[in-house]
C-alpha cells in the first residue's frame, strides 16, 4: 500500500524484508530497546488482546504482529508520532490487527478495564523535571523524559489494564531497576523474568528487560544476558535474529 510521507520522513525496514516503518531523524526513530522488548515479551500466538503504551512510531505493535494473531492496540500522545505509526500500520496492511490511538495514557486510564492479555511499554527513561536537562528536540524530549507520564503512571496503568494472570513487560535503564521492581509489586505485577542487556562483553549493562504477571506468585527468573555487539562492532547473532536477519 502507498502512504503519504511528510517532509523529512523515510521508510525503513524494521524486520528485514517483511515489515516497514515510517521514520524521521528530525522527529523520532525507533531504537534497539523497542526491538528487544517486542521479542522478549510473552505473547499468545493464536489470539489475545495486546496493548502497547507510549507506542511512539509503532515499532513494538508492528513487530508483535509477526509473533501473534491477536489484536494489538497502541497509544501515543504525540500527534506527529501517532500519524507516523498509523501510516506505518497501513503501509504494512495491518489495519485489521493493529489499532493506534492518539491519546494521553493518563486519559486512557480513566476508561481502562482489565481486558488485556499483554501490556508492553518502552517508557520515558529520565525523571528529570528540569527543562534544561531535556533534549532540545521536543519530540525526543517527550519520548525520553517523564514530562507527560512517570514510571509510576506507566506501571499503574499497565496493571489496571491487565486481566488476572496477564503479562506486563518493560524495558528501562539499570539504574531504575529497583524503582521498576518496587512499583511492579506495589501494583500487583509480580516480577517473573529479568534480563540484562550489555553493549559488549566486559561492559556494564545499559538496558534491562522485565516481565511480570498480574497477581502472580513470587518466582523471579534471571535469564541469560544479551550482548549487542561483537568485538568487531557488528551485531551478535541474537540481535540479528531480533531484526529478522
Amino acid at each position: 500500500m502507498t502512504v503519504e510521507l511528510f517532509e523529512g520522513e523515510r521508510i525503513d525496514y524494521i524486520i528485514q524484508g517483511e515489515l516497514e516503518i515510517i521514520q524521521s531523524p528530525s522527529v523520532f526513530t525507533f531504537s534497539l530497546d523497542a526491538v528487544l522488548l517486542a521479542n522478549f515479551v510473552y505473547v499468545p500466538i493464536r489470539k489475545g488482546h495486546l496493548l502497547d503504551l507510549c507506542t511512539g512510531t509503532g515499532a513494538i505493535p508492528l513487530i508483535l504482529s509477526k509473533r501473534t494473531n491477536g489484536s494489538i492496540s497502541g497509544i501515543e500522545i504525540q500527534e506527529r508520532l501517532f500519524s507516523m505509526a498509523e501510516r506505518s500500520v497501513r503501509l504494512n496492511n495491518l489495519q485489521q490487527q493493529i489499532q493506534i490511538e492518539h491519546q494521553n495514557i493518563l486519559d486512557f486510564e480513566e476508561e481502562a478495564k482489565p481486558e488485556y492479555d499483554v501490556v508492553t511499554c518502552n517508557p520515558p527513561y529520565f525523571d528529570s523535571t528540569n527543562p534544561k536537562d531535556h533534549n532540545k528536540n521536543e519530540h525526543y524530549a517527550i519520548a525520553r523524559h517523564e514530562i507527560y507520564c512517570s514510571l509510576d503512571d506507566v506501571v499503574r496503568i499497565s496493571a489496571k489494564s491487565l486481566r488476572n494472570g496477564g503479562k506486563a513487560a518493560f524495558v528501562h535503564r539499570p539504574e531504575r531497576l529497583m524503582d521498576l521492581l518496587s512499583l511492579m509489586r506495589k501494583y500487583q505485577l509480580e516480577p517473573k523474568r529479568l534480563q540484562f542487556v550489555y553493549p559488549k562483553q566486559n561492559k556494564e549493562a545499559n538496558m534491562i528487560l522485565v516481565e511480570g504477571t498480574k497477581n502472580g506468585k513470587p518466582d523471579l527468573k534471571l535469564l541469560p544476558p544479551i550482548v549487542v555487539y561483537n568485538e568487531s562492532n557488528t551485531y551478535t547473532e541474537e540481535v540479528l535474529r531480533a531484526y529478522g536477519r
